[in-house]
């Protein structure tokens, strides 16, 4: 991690992660392409999930990243019975949150459908769908810590056989479920959950091999200590992740106003931008334990290389990415819902939108994830929370009473835009500091 050449490693590294960014977008996107066929109020209530989904996401991330970033600078200076520590904690304390999430949300279903921007035509469906997505919860967040902690150790290929064992799985059962057992939208939701209990299970046994750090109960230490450098690490996850579900969750009451296929338009797009981006998430991922191992062991210029080169890569690629969609977004919006036009209208004018700011996510994304790895927490907070929290969020209350749909079809672009600007001067002061050793602040291992 330490001495191969940094580009050739990245890539090692990344295209385990790559193809875990791309089965786990592949949940989704199976789910909505499936339950399509049961017409736009089902679609749209795929749609409403997303919020409740990146909740959950946010957990494990809140888990999984902040044990992870500690235990990939823990192994880099050679300190592995504190990162197996760390390991039992975030693992063991994501599974009781991710029960408390489940009872909690199965009790008060019908308001949560309701919060998430469900409407009266849409309820049915968003309560079958979300009962198993709440009760598979405590594995879906306990597959992202596996999947992570895995990640950091630069054992991504286990967290891939994991990941992808779980996605094929899915896409075998939900249309098995929804066609040939006429489960509907449960079908659906049954599958999703049955495939997130076989990819922690696949993860948690991968945790035992090769020289993984093994998950044991006898190294639990929930300690204050331990669980202060875990929320330092994961907290930007859980921001990014959390101001994602409560972004969504405006868009989806926004849309609301004007019928469930401006609901339903929102979710496929959202699904295409996720499985776009995908890519470069899993890049950025792949970059992250090279950042930490040569961050703990004071390779400096290694980090500054790694970052480099990620972010030309990643601007490349979503560029190429962008013009395609962009050219064919009605062709794209119609393989989802080709018997609604009104959908494919909103949908493709939406996403050609969303492709204007492509070219620069990558920036964002690459330097979030520097900024978490090496512990510069108060700057990647402040990034984390700014898409959403600073941007989206307060354009969608200021454009969509002023321009309707068109007002929630063009809030993304512009807030990744806004985004992209406040985070150059977020990180070129850091990656000055990362020139010599002596501007950086030492980092310390509690066990």
């Amino acid at each position: 991690m330490t001495t191969r050449p940094v580009r050739r490693l990245v890539c090692e590294m990344a295209a385990p992660s790559i193809v875990i960014m791309l089965v786990s977008t592949m949940y989704n996107v199976t789910d909505t392409w499936f339950v399509s066929s049961l017409g736009t109020s089902a679609t749209a209530a795929i749609g409403i999930s997303f919020s409740l989904m990146a909740v959950i996401q946010a957990t494990g991330f809140l888990f999984g990243h902040g044990a992870g970033n500690f235990i990939s600078r823990a192994l880099g200076a050679r300190q592995r019975d504190v990162a197996a520590k760390m390991a039992a904690n975030g693992f063991f304390t994501s599974f009781v949150l991710g029960v408390v999430i489940a009872v909690a949300g199965i009790v008060f279903l019908t308001p949560l459908a309701l919060l998430l921007g469900s409407t009266e035509t849409i309820l049915p469906f968003a309560r079958e769908y979300l009962i198993f997505i709440l009760m598979g919860a405590p594995f879906a967040i306990t597959a992202f810590v596996l999947n992570n902690l895995l990640r950091f150790q630069a054992s991504a290929v286990f967290g891939m056989i994991g990941m992808v064992g779980g996605a094929v799985l899915n896409v075998v059962l939900t249309p098995l479920f929804i066609f040939v057992f006429d489960m509907g939208i449960s079908g659906a939701g049954l599958a999703t959950m049955i495939s997130q209990i076989v990819s922690c299970a696949l993860l948690f046994w991968g945790c035992t091999l090769k020289g993984n750090i093994p998950v044991s109960f006898r190294n639990f230490s929930p300690t204050p200590v331990l669980y202060k450098e875990m929320l330092r690490g994961g907290t930007p996850s859980l921001l990014r992740q959390s101001m994602i579900a409560i972004g969504t969750l405006l868009m989806n009451h926004a849309a609301a106003e004007y019928g469930d296929a401006v609901i339903a338009a929102v979710a496929i797009v959202n699904r295409i931008v996720m499985l776009s981006i995908a890519g470069v998430l899993g890049l950025g991922q792949g970059f992250q334990p090279v950042c930490g191992f040569n961050y703990g062991a004071k390779r400096y210029d290694r980090v500054k290389k790694a970052f480099r080169f990620c972010v030309t890569l990643s601007t490349t690629v979503l560029t190429m990415l962008a013009i395609v969609c962009f050219i064919f977004a009605p062709d794209v919006i119609a393989l989802f819902r080709k018997d609604d036009s009104e959908v494919v209208e909103i949908g493709a004018f939406m996403l050609r939108t969303q492709c204007l700011s492509f070219p620069i996510v990558s920036w964002t994304f690459m330097q979030s994830m520097l900024l978490q790895t090496i512990g510069k927490t108060l700057q990647a907070n402040v990034l984390a929370f700014a898409r959403q929290g600073m941007f989206l969020i307060p354009l969608l209350l200021i454009l969509v009473p002023l321009f309707g749909v068109t007002g929630i079809q063009i809030c993304a672009p512009i807030a990744d835009f806004c985004t992209f600007l406040l985070s150059i001067p977020l990180c070129l002061p850091i990656m000055r500091s990362i020139d010599g050793v002596s501007s950086v602040n030492p980092v310390k291992y509690p066990g």
